[in-house]
């Protein structure tokens, strides 16, 4: 039986660790102790399993709904899912068309009077405002079978087209919950989450973030590593052990929005700060991430709604402009 620690699992199929732990985490996969080996191992019931999730992925299924389509023995729940998102899809190609049969337009108009020496008035033609109400896109011809290659290759399409914002952090006073071991993602947020409430955070600084990032990042085939979490402060706010209080700089960000998960984005996310021509990173403190943050958004209703886990965070890369 072909056995695969977490580290060669995401080496083979080019995903985070922490991805696959997250997965565990949320009960789409389980991993086991086996006698001889140093680290938890997936077997082929794992491996097949981690296969469909990493295809179901790539269709952007949720991952909420990736569980209910694996656990569905009759597949009627996974019918009435992948019907819902083909309608989605449906509904998003129907309107990226729309755009693309009037950009094209736009753009035959403004070749034929830039050859004709007069200015195209696009917002006052009423020809042009007419085809926008009446536009239907042609009908596209699907195949019944798209490659793992082609699904892929639209995965790379689509994250080359990630929303990128440009933010800036201001310097704060924050409160420290750090771990090192393993899952120290939970522990770290269970000790925060009980701080914020303890400290009515909600009330007395209804504006608080929360921030976090790898404190020391897992090397490969290590299941202990670090976690640590900020969260913003009054300056004068007693914090006591074990949470510890810090200054935090700040600074210019880029930030990407993803739903939690979704780690694999940090890849394309840093290629296209790197390959800014405005931007470039600027790798600072602290050092468990190159100053890279996390942070989760919606923190304040999540806390006065009673929830565990945040359903999006923001992605954060120190940035300066170059030159």
């Amino acid at each position: 039986m072909e056995l695969m620690t977490i580290s060669e699992a995401a080496g083979c199929f080019h995903v985070s660790a922490r991805m696959l732990r997250y997965y565990e985490k949320m009960g789409l996969l389980n991993s086991s102790r086996m006698e001889g080996y140093a680290y938890r191992v997936y077997d082929e019931e794992a491996i097949r399993r981690l296969q469909q999730i990493l295809v179901l992925r790539k269709l952007r299924i949720p991952v909420k709904q990736i569980k209910v389509i694996l656990d569905d023995e009759n597949q009627r729940q996974t019918m009435e899912i992948l019907q819902k998102e083909m309608e989605e899809l449906e509904e998003e190609i129907l309107a990226l068309s729309t755009i693309q049969g009037i950009l094209k337009i736009l753009v035959s108009r403004l070749d034929d009077s830039i050859k004709r020496h007069v200015r195209l008035e696009l917002l006052e033609d009423a020809e042009i405002m007419e085809i926008v109400h009446v536009l239907h896109p042609p009908k596209t011809n699907l195949k019944e079978e798209q490659t793992m290659s082609e699904l892929t290759k639209a995965n790379e399409v689509l994250e080359a087209k990630m929303d990128i914002r440009v933010v800036y952090l201001p310097p704060a006073t924050v409160a420290a919950s750090h771990y090192v071991g393993k899952s120290p993602e939970d522990v770290a947020k269970e000790r925060m989450y009980q701080f914020i409430k303890e400290k009515n955070l909600p009330v007395c600084k209804p504006d608080f973030r929360l921030y976090g990032f790898n404190n020391p990042s897992p090397e490969n085939g290590q299941e202990e590593y670090g976690y640590e979490f900020w969260v913003t402060v009054p300056e004068d706010m007693k914090v006591e052990a074990p949470m510890v209080k810090k200054k935090f700089q700040g600074g210019l960000y880029a930030a990407h929005a993803i739903k939690m998960g979704d780690f694999h984005e940090w890849g394309p996310f840093v290629e296209r700060i790197q390959k800014s021509e405005e931007y470039e990173p600027n790798w600072r403190e602290p050092e468990g991430m190159g100053g890279c943050l996390e942070e989760e958004l919606n923190i304040y209703s999540n806390i006065l709604e009673g929830k565990s886990a945040a359903e999006q965070l923001d992605l954060l890369i120190p940035i300066r402009r170059k030159g």
